[in-house]
């Protein structure tokens, strides 16, 4: 869509119209936090332990001190 106004010199709003994409998934911004450090622990502990599932991992990233729930284990694996 930004290529779209760019190129063709269009408003945002006539750009999604033609593009037939609703304006406010083209303003979302995510408030997600970044996730690359526990990203990174998990992939330490993995690549110690590789016969380790992600049960046994979010137990040794505790021991660490690096406390997350069960499913953003899962989600972020």
């Amino acid at each position: 869509m930004a290529h779209a106004c760019a190129e063709h010199g269009v408003s945002q709003r006539r750009a999604c119209k033609a593009l037939s994409v609703d304006r406010t998934s083209m303003r979302y911004r995510s408030v997600r936090p970044d996730d690359a450090g526990l990203r990174e622990a998990m992939k330490v502990v993995a690549g110690e332990r590789r016969r380790f599932g992600y049960r046994r991992i979010h137990v040794m990233l505790r021991r660490q001190g690096i406390v997350m729930n069960h499913k953003k284990l899962r989600r972020l694996s």
